[in-house]
């Protein structure tokens, strides 16, 4: 049986040769962005969400942590935080899978057939169930404002912005800790 490490580096490396946009967080193998498309013929389509994985040590025995960064409307993630519903990956998961089958079977079917019995987003919840019709507009209304390429590469760009400041203010902390010292 091969080592979580191993592991992890296998199925980053299968995602790095493939046809996805990979980036990796600070030339680390447990935290990446995929650039992700929703799938065709649902109200997703078009669309593409950049993607923030994280690795557990434990992998593939624990599911990795999946994010949407940019805007989504959907039952089952988190509109704010954009996390996607620990219940569902956890539920589906098995060290079987690796990370392609999260991209190219799991979100794909998260999207097509959301779980409004539970849901992190109680308003798309409420309104699949009550006015399907009017669910799939705003779907397409979220694709539309926060789901463009350019939307996907833009909540790149203000991630690694925050991450910067972050990396600022703790240089700027332990400069002032010095001063005190003296």
């Amino acid at each position: 049986m091969a080592s979580p490490k191993r592991r992890i580096e296998t199925d980053v490396m299968k995602m790095l040769m493939s046809d996805y946009k990979v980036s990796l967080v600070n030339d680390s193998m447990q935290e990446f962005y995929v650039m992700f498309n929703g799938p065709e013929e649902t109200a997703f389509a078009g669309g593409v969400w950049k993607i923030h994985v994280e690795l557990p040590d434990q992998y593939p025995y624990k599911s990795p942590s999946i994010g949407f960064m940019n805007k989504i409307f959907h039952p089952n993630i988190d509109e704010l935080s954009g996390s996607v519903c620990l219940d569902v990956i956890n539920q589906t998961w098995s060290p079987m899978f690796d990370m392609i089958n999260i991209f190219e079977s799991f979100l794909p079917q998260l999207l097509r057939y959301p779980n409004p019995s539970d849901p992190l987003n109680g308003e798309a919840a409420a309104l699949l169930m009550r006015e399907p019709k009017s669910y799939e507009a705003k779907v397409r209304e979220y694709v539309k404002r926060y789901a463009s390429k350019e939307a996907a590469e833009a909540a790149a760009a203000e991630e690694d912005e925050d991450e910067e400041e972050d990396a600022e203010m703790s240089s700027v902390g332990s400069i002032s800790d010095d001063e005190g010292n003296a």
